[in-house]
């Protein structure tokens, strides 16, 4: 833990400080008190393969029925809702990375996403979706990227993560911005594998994390740029799926 604390203190402070709630705003308390945490990050049933809630007794979304995705599987810690799609924003647009302790926290509680953790072997990758150079430069930092470093260090699988082996290629519009037939076209071949490192990819297992899933684009655009060269098969996680 001392070495958690030198590596990382501005993190651990902000973690750890008594504070208010940032949703309750009960005082003392983390950044998120347990109440809140047990009111609003309930698991719910959700699709394997693209993580959208389902009702009791399903495992799979009409859509991923008629049109598999490229994910071997795909979990989400909560649903883009109150009072999480505030604290998204505050740790994306605000300037916050200290948000991604948290977050990863409750995605190590999120049923699957452990053991998918705890089963990547040598060799295996946990990656972040990447953002265009023009993106990155603006926001100054990717968020995906910090969820990976904290997820890699409460797993003790940080020697898988790497900001360098899958590379946006192309700075396209929000996807926010857009209906879900141009979120599928705007990320259509923006992503591809550094190719001085596709001989480490054949055959391994990937973990691909990203903060928001919305359609499922760029994780699916992504997702098959990894397979496509040479990955056995690649794993979503996110930390906020919309309905």
């Amino acid at each position: 833990m001392m070495s958690l604390r030198l590596l990382h203190p501005a993190s651990f402070v902000l973690q750890n400080l008594a504070s208010q709630c940032a949703v309750c705003h009960s005082w003392p308390a983390r950044r998120l008190c347990a109440p809140c945490v047990a009111r609003f990050a309930q698991p719910l049933a959700r699709c394997r393969t693209c993580a959208l809630s389902l009702s009791t007794g399903l495992d799979q979304c009409a859509a991923c029925v008629r049109q598999p995705p490229p994910l071997h599987a795909c979990f989400a810690a909560v649903t883009y809702a109150y009072p999480w799609s505030d604290l998204v924003a505050d740790y994306k647009f605000g300037h916050d990375p200290a948000w991604a302790s948290l977050f990863a926290s409750l995605l190590m509680q999120t049923p699957g996403v452990a053991a998918s953790l705890a089963a990547l072997q040598a060799n295996d990758w946990l990656l972040p979706l990447p953002l265009s150079a023009e993106r990155l430069q603006t926001r100054g930092f990717n968020q995906s990227w910090e969820l990976v470093k904290a997820l890699g260090r409460q797993s003790g699988t940080l020697a898988a993560a790497d900001p360098r082996l899958l590379l946006r290629i192309r700075n396209t519009p929000p996807q926010s911005q857009l209906k879900r037939e141009a979120r599928l076209q705007n990320v259509r071949v923006a992503f591809v594998v550094e190719p001085l490192r596709v001989p480490e990819l054949k055959g391994r297992r990937v973990l691909l994390v990203d903060d928001v899933m919305t359609s499922g684009a760029s994780l699916f655009s992504a997702a098959q740029a990894l397979l496509d060269a040479g990955a056995a098969q690649v794993t979503g996680v996110v930390f906020a799926r919309t309905e």
